[in-house]
């Protein structure tokens, strides 16, 4: 099981921290099954980017990335180094912490 917690750029919205989280699920379907809004435009497919988050510890707890994941994250607003799809992202079967900060979401609404 994991402790997954989720900071947000937006200075409106405070940390959460999510316990017993299950391997074998991307960070998408978990930030999603807690009602904590990231978009997902292609359905989680690997198809678009608006599922970018930031991986800030715990990266090897979470299957390595892929060529077209790469690809996408380099059309991403704002990649860095820990850079990942949370559509990709897919829990290992292990345990530990993962923190991850999810962008400003009022990108993908015009505001």
């Amino acid at each position: 099981m994991y402790t997954v917690q989720i900071n947000f750029e937006q200075k409106e919205l405070s940390s959460i921290t999510l316990n017993n989280v299950s391997p074998g699920q991307s960070l998408l379907e978990v930030v999603l099954k807690n009602d904590i809004e990231l978009h997902h435009n292609c359905g989680g497919v690997c198809a678009c980017t608006t599922c970018h988050l930031y991986v800030e510890k715990g990266m090897e707890f979470i299957e390595e990335i892929s060529e077209k994941e790469e690809d996408f994250i380099d059309r991403a607003a704002n990649p860095k180094l820990n850079s990942r799809l949370g559509c990709q992202s897919i829990l290992l079967n292990n345990e530990g912490t993962i923190e991850i900060i999810i962008p400003d979401q009022t990108q993908f609404l015009g505001e």
